[in-house]
C-alpha cells in the first residue's frame, strides 16, 4: 500500500492495537516496521535523485532533527493523552491522504538544481515541522513532503518520490535508534512486521505502475475513515 498509494499505517498501526500492544508502543513498533519498507521500496528510486548535495545534506539534517524530537514527544506523552490525541492525529492523515494530491500540482519549473538560498531556508523550516510530526505519529508525511516539493518547484515526479523517500528514510529512521535506545518496541510484532514490510516494500515499488492505483486509494481512505471513526467512538 505505502509502495502503491501510501497509507499503510492506517492498516499496521490499529492492527497493534487490536492485538493488545499499549498505544504508544503500537506506534514506535509501527515505525520501526514500516521504515524497513520504505528503506527497501527507497532503492527502486535512487537512479532519480536529481538534488544538489547541499540542499540533500540540509534537508535531511533538518529531517534528522524533527524525527528526534518528534519522538523524543512520543516517549514522553502519557498514553491516556496520546489516546485522545490519537484521533485527531487519524483524521488529519486520512484528509491529508484524501486532498493531498490537490496540493501537487505538476507543471511546475524545474529547479531542483537551482534553488536559491531563501527557498532553502524555506524549505528547511517547512520540513523541520514535518519532521517533528513524522517522528510523533507520521500518517500522510509524504503527501505532505511531495506537496512541498512541488510549491519549490519540483516538477519530475520520480525525483519528487526520490527525494521524498530521502527525507522520509532520515525522519523515521532517527525516529526507529530513539524507541530501540528506548525499549518502546515489540519485538515480536516488530520482526513479522519488517519481513512483511520488507516484501512489500521491495516488490510494489517496482510493480506499482502495473496495479490499479485508484483501486487502492480507495480502500486506504475507506480503512483510514473506518479507524478515525472507531478512535474517535473510543477516545470520546
Amino acid at each position: 500500500m505505502n509502495a502503491v498509494a501510501g497509507g499503510g499505517s492506517f492498516v499496521t498501526f490499529p492492527t497493534l492495537l487490536f492485538t493488545g500492544v499499549p498505544a504508544v508502543p503500537a506506534n514506535a513498533t509501527n515505525t520501526v516496521a514500516l521504515w524497513t519498507g520504505l528503506a527497501f521500496s527507497g532503492s527502486a528510486f535512487r537512479h532519480h535523485l536529481n538534488v544538489r548535495r547541499a540542499v540533500l545534506v540540509t534537508l535531511m539534517t533538518v529531517s534528522l532533527t524533527g524525527g528526534t524530537i518528534g519522538a523524543l514527544l512520543l516517549l514522553h506523552t502519557p498514553a491516556q493523552t496520546f489516546m485522545r490525541v490519537l484521533p485527531w492525529l487519524m483524521l488529519a492523515a486520512t484528509l491529508l491522504f484524501i486532498f493531498g494530491r490537490k496540493l501537487i500540482r505538476p507543471g511546475s519549473p524545474e529547479v531542483s538544481q537551482d534553488v536559491s538560498t531563501r527557498a532553502i531556508v524555506l524549505a528547511s523550516f517547512f520540513q523541520l515541522l514535518v519532521a517533528v510530526y513524522g517522528g510523533y505519529f507520521g500518517g500522510g508525511m509524504g503527501i505532505v513532503i511531495l506537496a512541498m516539493l512541488t510549491a519549490f518547484g519540483m516538477a519530475d515526479i520520480h525525483e519528487m518520490n526520490a527525494l521524498k523517500i530521502m527525507l522520509s528514510s532520515s525522519t523515521n529512521g532517527i525516529a526507529v535508534i530513539v524507541f530501540i535506545a528506548s525499549r518502546a518496541v515489540y519485538w515480536r510484532e516488530a520482526v513479522i512486521m519488517v519481513i512483511g514490510a520488507s516484501l512489500g516494500g521491495y516488490f510494489g515499488a517496482r510493480y506499482s505502475l502495473q496495479l490499479p492505483q485508484k483501486w487502492v486509494r480507495w480502500f486506504v481512505i475507506s480503512v483510514g475513515s473506518a479507524m478515525t471513526a472507531y478512535f474517535f467512538v473510543r477516545a470520546y
